[in-house]
């Protein structure tokens, strides 16, 4: 073998050499930028603050602020009722969900000033057992609230159905079939002397995680 030959020989390991350096600071460089510029995670479903677990769906719910802004609300991600949808109006916004799947059964809204009760009691007797009811008040939720759908509210699981009074404000997700009281619920007594609004309390907002109803 002569000179040349190992001398070219020397040259090519040592470009071979070079390359694998070079290979390897690129993987390295790509490693970093991926671990730099990884991928946001999505939003929480209905833009909660915190995400929900497995076996769970999100919630929030908004009351209605005063008589001028209706209220809203989105289960699992999926607006269900809002300004925006025109599918609010005054008294009470119900929405009612399959506590297994989590679809959409019904949606509807009962004016409590001065609408036709039954309309309400009809809705609430058609209640099945494992359906979630989700409710927002806007403007008015009791004038024409009676005893027969106060206790309709209770059995679903509400605290407060039976102190509901003129213009308060109130926020509920209960259950039929509920052994115990739901702990989603808020209500905000119609009070002059602590109103934010003229003539109407401050809007409430409620955001959690329902478990989902196991058969």
């Amino acid at each position: 073998m002569n000179a040349n030959h190992i001398t070219h020989t020397h040259t090519h390991t040592l470009q071979d050499t070079a390359t694998i350096v070079n290979t390897s600071t690129q993987i390295l460089i790509m490693i970093g930028c991926k671990k730099k510029f990884k991928t946001p995670l999505t939003p929480n479903k209905c833009n909660n603050r915190k995400r929900c677990p497995e076996h769970t769906f999100s919630f929030k719910i908004i009351s209605g602020a005063a008589n001028v802004v209706g209220p809203s609300i989105c289960f699992d991600g999926n607006m269900l009722m809002s300004n925006v949808k025109n599918n609010v109006g005054r008294g009470l916004n119900m929405a009612l969900i399959n506590g297994t799947t989590g679809q959409l059964i019904k949606i509807d809204s009962f004016d409590m000033y001065s609408g036709d009760i039954n309309n309400l009691l009809n809705f609430m007797k058609g209640i099945s057992k494992g359906t979630l009811v989700l409710l927002a008040s806007y403007d008015d939720p009791a004038t024409k609230l009676n005893d027969e759908a106060r206790q309709l509210f209770s059995d679903l699981g509400s605290k407060y159905a039976s102190q509901m009074g003129f213009r308060d404000n109130w926020i509920f997700v209960g259950g039929s079939g509920l052994k115990n009281k739901s702990p989603f619920e808020q209500h905000l007594k119609n009070n002059q002397e602590t109103n934010k609004y003229d003539g109407w309390p401050e809007l409430l907002e409620m955001e959690g995680c329902v478990p989902k109803k196991i058969d």
